[in-house]
């Protein structure tokens, strides 16, 4: 449909040069909590690069916020990232700056320039992840689950329609995993962003209901509870 915030029809993906998904459909629409799940090497992390532009995409169609996967020039790669929110695993933040200065400089980047309006701007995003009042903290001195919430931070700077998480909990302890997903549950329902989880971790799909997706034998399959009780 036309109203989708990511869609792909039909669509091979590659990595590395070599196709590992066939026939791939997918659509996430505003509102939408969806995960990609899949065992290590399924092509779960090479749909995220596709969606991001990283990898090409040459065969089928792919649309990424009115971006087309298809035809994007390389100079328009980076407007269709900002149109994103993404949100790593190794969190990526820049560890000789503070949580602000991260923040700051993510704005910068993308074009803010009043002092103002930066300053309300990241006081806005770290009450939305309860971290205000770490804001003069550096990297080094947060939690894992902390430093994740400032990347959560940084990926809803520019109000996305859509959050690409790649396994965002991956590197944290259940409790703290929890405390992340809380936090991205609390932006889908309040602001209705979008959100593209890749995870392996079947327990927070069960305990942070969603649509879901499966890689498996070189191909993508959307579950429902039909499809849910034949591949177990």
């Amino acid at each position: 449909m036309d109203n989708a915030l990511i869609s792909l029809h039909d669509a091979t993906i590659q990595a590395g040069g070599s196709a590992v998904l066939f026939s791939v459909n997918l659509e996430l629409y505003e509102g939408d909590f969806a995960y990609i799940i899949g065992k290590v090497g399924t092509g779960k992390t090479s749909i995220f690069r596709t969606l991001i532009a990283e990898s090409p995409l040459r065969e089928g169609d792919g649309t990424v916020c009115g971006f087309s996967l298809n035809k994007i020039k390389r100079r328009q790669i980076p407007y269709l990232r900002r149109s994103l929110g993404v949100v790593f695993q190794d969190f990526q933040l820049l560890m000789d700056r503070s949580v602000t200065e991260n923040l700051e400089f993510a704005l910068r980047a993308t074009g803010w320039k009043k002092d103002t309006e930066i300053s309300r701007r990241i006081s806005e995003v770290l009450s939305a992840v309860s971290l205000k009042e770490k804001a003069h903290k550096m990297p080094h001195q947060l939690s894992g689950g902390e430093q994740q919430r400032v990347a959560i931070a940084r990926a809803i700077l520019n109000n996305p329609k859509v959050i690409l998480a790649d396994e965002p909990t991956g590197n944290l302890d259940a409790e703290t995993a929890d405390s992340v997903m809380e936090v991205l549950s609390d932006i889908n329902s309040r602001t209705g962003t979008a959100i593209l989880m890749i995870t392996h971790n079947r327990q927070l799909c069960d305990k942070y209901p969603g649509k879901i997706f499966e890689c498996r034998d070189e191909s993508l399959k959307l579950l429902g509870n039909d499809a849910q009780a034949e591949v177990r």
